[in-house]
């Protein structure tokens, strides 16, 4: 009796320790998430692989302090879609009072000069990394939906201002209970969609005949296991002279800290293959105060022979 109440009580005083260590460690990455500081802004390069800061563009081109129909913590998660009128950046805005992301955007005539205008999504669930594109003369996005049950389709009832949900792509079962930044492409008649499994630190690849499905789960799939660095997508996926680019962002040693470039080799409904672009990232903390820290999105666009334009993001952590 004596030893059972002895191995209880230092069973007990373990499981206490193994508590009180967690909580540590949990309060700390809290502290730390309220302490950073997303802004967005421009790099510029020959290619969508090797890009810079650019010497024309004050950086960052969108901070919380920019937007005025909420009270914002940080603005993350760039992605730009153009028309005959302009430039529209969508992007995540953190609602300080909710603690929750809601999907913004902002205007510019020349890449330039940008202008926020408001909030244009906001669920009852987190939203951010708002992937949004062109198909079929409508505008779609597949923002992150974290705790929506799956990742789910939006279309734009009226652009920019106005978006309704579509279907839901793919649901949140078993082994993809959890799945975020959902990256899309459409290459040669089929949709392919790549998104993270946090908990297994995978990345996961799905395949459909048409947009809104069925999707199903690719037989390579999940074609990134159990790594930190390279499986999570961080921004959109590119096609760029029938080559195909994928970027990653590193988790390593803390979230959002650079972003590698991957090259797909091959991509078809049954097989899968790639290959690091190089052996430097595409994107790592500068040396400004808006990005000194850390970088994880990267959506960059063509705009002549040579020359790209990237939406990308950068943070800070106050001390």
């Amino acid at each position: 009796m004596l030893v059972t109440t002895i191995l209880l009580l230092l069973l007990t005083s373990a499981a206490l320790m193994i508590v009180a260590r967690y909580k540590k460690h949990l309060n700390k990455k809290i502290a730390r998430q309220s302490r950073e500081t997303w802004a967005i802004g421009i790099y510029k390069g020959p290619s969508p692989v090797k890009l810079h800061p650019p010497g024309d563009i004050r950086n960052p081109i969108l901070s919380a302090k920019d937007v005025t129909d909420i009270k914002a913590r940080f603005v993350a998660d760039p992605f730009m879609i153009q028309n005959a009128t302009g430039y529209y950046l969508f992007f995540e805005v953190l609602n300080d009072s909710r603690n929750t992301g809601e999907i913004a955007y902002a205007f510019s005539k020349d890449l330039l000069q940008w202008q926020y205008r408001n909030v244009v999504l906001k669920e009852r669930f987190h939203l951010s990394y708002p992937y949004v594109f062109f198909w079929e003369n409508r505008y779609y996005m597949i923002p992150e939906c974290n705790n929506s049950g799956g990742i789910q389709l939006y279309e734009a009832s009226e652009f920019p201002d106005q978006w309704r949900h579509v279907t839901t792509l793919i649901k949140s079962t078993g082994r993809n209970s959890a799945l975020v930044d959902p990256s899309i492409i459409h290459y040669q008649n089929r949709w392919y969609l790549f998104s993270y499994a946090p908990k297994t630190k995978s990345l996961h690849l799905f395949s459909s005949n048409t947009l809104t499905g069925p999707w199903t789960e690719h037989p390579k799939s999940p074609v990134i296991s159990n790594t930190p660095h390279y499986a999570r997508p961080g921004g959109r996926v590119i096609l760029n002279d029938s080559i195909i680019y994928r970027y990653a962002q590193d988790e390593v040693p803390n979230y959002g800290t650079r972003v590698w470039a991957f090259r797909i080799t091959e991509l078809t409904a049954e097989t899968y293959t790639e290959a690091p672009v190089s052996e430097e990232p595409v994107l790592q903390p500068g040396y400004e105060w808006w990005n000194n820290a850390g970088m994880h999105t990267v959506d960059a666009h063509q705009t002549a022979a040579n020359e790209w334009i990237a939406l990308v993001d950068g943070f800070s952590i106050a001390q």
